[in-house]
């Protein structure tokens, strides 16, 4: 019988359990590969996983959103300014500012993002 611990919530993830995040996501050759384990009327989690040289191209969105670099390093520019985070390290990306996401290695990411 499940208990009140073994409901998964969206995404799969079990409720009340450490989880981690890398091995929620994992590396596509030549390619960028996404889960959400996340979503309410507030906002989404996303994991990211992108092969080395991938990338998304510069772009907007409606709502401000956080990217947390679980594993690797990225160049993320958010209104034409660069910034390199590694693991453990967050950008804030405000909304309807441009940004873009760069893997310089094969890096891994959660992007929450925050709806009014």
């Amino acid at each position: 019988m499940q208990g009140k611990d073994d409901v998964e919530r969206p995404g799969g993830i079990p409720a009340g359990r450490a989880i981690g995040l890398a091995g929620l996501v994992e590396y596509q050759p030549g390619a960028i590969v996404s889960r959400e384990i996340a979503r309410t009327k507030g906002g989404t989690v996303t994991l990211f996983a992108f092969d080395a040289g991938q990338g998304l191209s510069e772009h907007t969105a409606p709502f401000d959103a956080i990217v947390n670099v679980v594993e690797g390093e990225a160049e993320i520019t958010v209104g034409g300014k660069p910034a390199s985070p590694i693991a453990g390290q967050v950008v804030l990306m405000p909304a309807n500012v441009p940004h873009a996401v760069q893997a310089k290695v094969r890096f891994k990411m959660m992007l929450l993002m925050l709806r009014d």
